[in-house]
């Protein structure tokens, strides 16, 4: 049996987003509460009844959600323009080779507006 398993994580950031035209509103400062999914695509262990242990997205998403939150998201090396796109491809470089099978990232920046990842440059 296959399965997708997802893990939540949240922080509070700042950003600006410096490529946008003068006059655009979010390119002024402002912050956002943001709610990142990591997603796993395996085969479930039958002796114990999953992917693998949770705790291991939690240990790879734990020293960057550290460096993330309560921070100005454009000081942070490969995010000096961060959109929510940027976001999702920065966490994907991070933490795909410790997760084996990582299938999605998604970030949400509002709870209307959201970016979906899967590892495809």
């Amino acid at each position: 049996m296959k399965a997708i398993l997802t893990k939540t994580y949240r922080f509070e950031a700042a950003h600006t987003l410096p490529s946008l035209p003068e006059e655009h509103k979010c390119r002024q400062m402002h912050g956002h509460s943001f709610k990142v999914y990591i997603s796993i695509y395996g085969e479930v262990d039958p002796k114990i009844g999953w992917i693998y242990d949770h705790k291991c997205i939690t240990d790879a998403m734990a020293p960057l959600l550290e460096q993330l939150d309560h921070s100005y998201l454009n000081d942070i090396e490969g995010l000096e323009s961060p959109t929510i796109e940027i976001m999702a491809a920065w966490f994907w470089t991070k933490i795909q080779d410790q997760l084996p099978g990582l299938y999605e990232i998604k970030i949400d920046e509002t709870p209307t507006a959201s970016c979906t990842f899967r590892g495809e440059f």
